[in-house]
């Protein structure tokens, strides 16, 4: 390999002299999680220098005193295109003069289209800018066309690409902290657990509340205990799958909209399988290693299905026109402008499919409890003996 990154596509030599690297990734949990292939490249490509993230405040509590790539992490302003509300010009250009004082010899723009994001990030002042831009968007120094279908984690590799930094990796990991490491070795000698997420950033993407009870209502006729994640916007979802869902038990359990990043990372990582939509829990869960069965939209599995199969499955929705309009949805978001129209476009993934990559996978998850059991008593007799 000679170091241009040709592994994904055509990149570029290395830059001389870099020792402070600022990347920027705005938007949502998943969309972090997947540009961490990316930095792993640059931080392996340029070891010598220190790697800044400039993200959203999520992407602060997920990286947090946990083993990464970065060594800063720095939180975004709002600026219109890179991190949605309201303004403040002044904090923007106090920001702005503190990323400058840092004399970045890097810039990477991880973000997008790079309408909005490329004068951002040419306004940090930095020796060298990399990214992706539409046809619309102002040019960097070394930059790539953004096509719409194409997979985040390949796309941000691309781009670091242009830095010549070489692929280390094509899943996205995260390092359990130590705490949550115990957490998911003490859940081994549990019942087989699974944790559902019933929501998404974009409501279209949110599977129909009935088809997850019948699920939930199946995995607890089987024995396993069900846990409900997710954060206060998915307060009502968890309500109404609640009271949709016959547990006599009281097998199911609910934490949507009272944990911790940490709390949470700490759930998903010590439980047996994950079923969500296309979200941030299942991108961080599939990070963290735990299996995860995930309802997509068939554009979705494009740029951001899980890449693997042997821990994780995907059920896919194929509606490619709103029920409601009949507007076309296959056209990105920056040359045909959203309906306003809201009706979930997986509503058609069969629930009887998803139930059976759940239980798949939780044969796969006891399986593995026992061979970890075993080993941990070969050690136990060995040392006895």
């Amino acid at each position: 390999m000679d170091g241009t990154g040709a592994w994904v596509g055509a990149g570029g030599p290395r830059f001389a002299g870099v020792r402070r690297i600022a990347v920027l990734r705005g938007s949502g949990l998943g969309d972090l999680v997947q540009s961490l292939p990316a930095a792993e490249a640059l931080a392996a490509a340029y070891p010598d220098a220190e790697l800044t993230l400039l993200g959203m405040p999520s992407h602060l509590a997920l990286l947090a005193d946990r083993p990464s790539p970065y060594r800063h992490l720095v939180e975004l302003p709002v600026r219109p295109g890179v991190r949605e509300g309201t303004e403040d010009p002044a904090a923007t250009a106090a920001f702005l003069a503190r990323a400058r004082d840092q004399q970045f010899d890097l810039a990477v723009q991880l973000h997008g289209g790079g309408r909005n994001s490329n004068p951002f990030l040419l306004d940090l002042g930095a020796r060298h800018t990399v990214g992706s831009r539409t046809d619309d968007a102002p040019e960097l120094e070394r930059s790539r066309p953004f096509l719409h279908l194409q997979h985040e984690v390949l796309r941000a590799l691309e781009v670091v690409g242009l830095a010549g930094a070489v692929p280390v990796g094509l899943e996205p990991r995260l390092a359990l902290r130590p705490a949550e490491q115990e957490q998911r070795d003490a859940a081994l000698a549990g019942p087989p657990v699974v944790v559902v997420h019933p929501g998404a950033t974009d409501p279209r993407r949110h599977w129909p509340v009935e088809h997850f009870a019948a699920v939930v209502g199946a995995l607890l006729a089987d024995g396993a205990r069900v846990r409900l994640v997710g954060d206060a916007g998915d307060v009502a979802l968890a309500e109404r799958l609640l009271a949709a869902v016959d547990d006599p038990h009281g097998w199911v359990t609910s934490s949507v909209g009272v944990q911790s990043m940490a709390e949470l990372v700490a759930t998903l990582a010590a439980v047996d399988v994950v079923l969500a939509n296309d979200s941030g829990p299942r991108h961080v869960a599939a990070a963290v290693g735990t299996r995860t069965v995930g309802v997509y939209w068939v554009g979705n599995v494009v740029t951001a299905a899980p890449l693997g199969r042997s821990r994780h499955r995907i059920q896919v929705g194929f509606t490619t026109h709103c029920p409601v309009c009949g507007r076309d949805l296959t056209e990105p978001g920056w040359t045909a402008e959203r309906c306003e129209h809201d009706p979930s476009i997986v509503a058609d993934v069969d629930p009887g499919r998803v139930l059976a990559d759940v239980r798949a996978l939780l044969a796969d998850a006891v399986q593995e409890r026992q061979r970890a059991a075993s080993g941990r008593t070969g050690e136990v007799d060995g040392q006895a003996g």
